[in-house]
């Protein structure tokens, strides 16, 4: 694998103080902490949301899996995850795992699907994981569990890994090119409504298989997102705000009706930028634009930046608390089109391209925004994500961040994939297993990008034991 060797990696840092340094003298505002954990850290403080008490500060964040069987049912595999999120340690499982709401919505032929097929096997896996929560840690009364439901829209491959079966909410002058869409692939109006039935139809399974709350996502370029950049589009669903939002009103009034004392929650990407692309020289570069860029949400007009008042972003969010939404899980950007920003790392997965930043400056990127996002929207409650770049400084600055009130709950996605109990070792003051760290190789998105399933290949020794192990290593040569 190639990267640049103008960023020092984390390993090179001997302790804290020397990181602390660094960021100092790259001008990137990152707070460190001295303390890295422990029973009487902040993360172990409990804070009320959704309806209930979360035991402590630390979030899984949605994944793919790309592991269920081809009617959407979770297999052992699945199984295996989840089991290791709900011994975790952490109480605040976010959406657990990204979950089309119907056929068409899948990302690819494996992707999690909620259905009264797939309602048993939910069902049983959600208790199963609160009885695994409290024979580890004596109670699960503070343990949140959500199921995040999704439709992914411009990246849908319902039916083959390779073929892509796009439903997209307006017709976009980049990622059409990027993706090959077009005015084609646009959902009707009589569509986009049938859509919101099935979420709504989700969320009622979700209920009754027992999950805390449903996350209508909003993030990442998926469908939800794209029509609160719908500026282009017609009435109803397109053009003003309101018409833009509509989508997800549609979607909350319709689950409050059929699933009484069901929380919401909403995954959201706080802000855009342009669609990026491999440069000559293998570098991320922003695709040609002139002029004003009005399809970034909660960008600043220029497409490389943030609003800094978030003008729609707070619209949309102080909208989703007039819906009972008192959960963000934030995020920015795009795996798809922008993912130096949206998911920082040393290394670029195999169709990406080498990060033109250096990712700390990235990771203070999501910290700024979930700063900001509070700060302009007091009594929501925000995850935050972009952490795992940190590796054996993330317990150091989850700490910082949750002593300056600058976000409530810190999210991990690929780091419980290579070391699962890392919440538990942190909250309890153990020394972090360095074997087990991610280092942001990215092989849990290479391997789904070559029609395999999502795990850390290179440092859980179940993956690194399948046949997928072999196949990727040649793969990637």
């Amino acid at each position: 694998m190639t990267t640049p060797t103008t960023y020092r990696k984390i390993a090179e840092f001997k302790n804290v103080s020397e990181f602390r340094e660094y960021l100092q003298a790259e001008h990137f505002d990152i707070p460190v902490s001295d303390v890295a954990g422990g029973p009487a850290s902040a993360a172990n403080r409990p804070l009320g949301v959704c309806g209930k008490t979360a035991g402590n500060r630390w979030c899984i964040l949605p994944m793919e899996g790309w592991d269920c069987d081809a009617d959407g049912v979770p297999t052992e595999r699945t199984r295996r995850r989840w089991m290791h999120f709900a011994t975790s340690g952490a109480k605040l499982l976010f959406g657990t795992e990204a979950c089309a709401v119907m056929e068409s919505a899948r990302s690819n032929p494996r992707q999690l699907m909620i259905s009264e097929k797939s309602f048993p096997a939910l069902k049983t896996l959600v208790a199963d994981m609160r009885n695994a929560h409290k024979e580890r840690f004596g109670r699960n009364d503070d343990l949140l569990i959500g199921l995040q439901l999704t439709h992914s829209g411009r990246f849908a491959h319902p039916h083959d890994d390779f073929k892509l079966e796009p439903r997209t909410a307006y017709a976009h002058p980049l990622l059409d090119v990027k993706f090959k869409c077009g005015p084609e692939t646009v959902v009707s109006d009589e569509e986009t409504r049938d859509i919101i039935q099935h979420f709504i139809t989700a969320a009622k399974l979700a209920q009754e298989a027992g999950f805390d709350f449903v996350d209508i996502k909003h993030a990442h370029g998926y469908l939800g997102h794209e029509f609160l950049s719908a500026v282009d589009r017609p009435a109803p669903y397109g053009g003003s705000f309101e018409n833009r939002t509509r989508f997800f009103r549609e979607i909350a009034e319709g689950i409050h009706d059929a699933c009484p004392g069901l929380s919401l929650a909403c995954r959201l990407s706080i802000f855009d930028i342009f669609p990026f692309v491999k440069g000559a020289d293998g570098y991320g570069e922003a695709m040609p634009w002139s002029g004003n860029y009005p399809y970034a949400f909660g960008g600043d007009g220029t497409g490389m930046g943030m609003d800094p008042d978030l003008h729609e972003t707070v619209q949309f969010v102080k909208l989703l608390q007039s819906y009972g939404v008192d959960l963000i899980c934030a995020t920015i950007g795009s795996p798809y089109y922008n993912v130096h920003m949206q998911r920082p790392a040393y290394f670029p997965v195999c169709d990406g391209y080498l990060p033109p930043e250096n990712p700390l400056k990235n990771v203070a990127r999501h910290l700024l925004a979930v700063k900001r996002l509070r700060e302009l929207c007091p009594g929501v409650k925000v995850v935050g994500s972009g952490y795992t770049c940190l590796q054996e400084f993330l317990p150091n600055v989850a700490e910082a961040v949750l002593q300056n009130n600058d976000a409530d709950f810190i999210g991990i996605g690929r780091m419980v994939l290579s070391y699962p109990d890392f919440c538990a070792d942190v909250l309890e003051g153990k020394p972090l297993d360095r074997r087990h760290i991610c280092r942001t190789f990215g092989d849990c998105t290479n391997g789904p990008r070559h029609g395999m399933v999502s795990g850390c290949y290179p440092l859980d020794e179940y993956y690194r034991n399948t046949p997928e192990f072999l196949k990727l290593k040649n793969s990637l040569k």
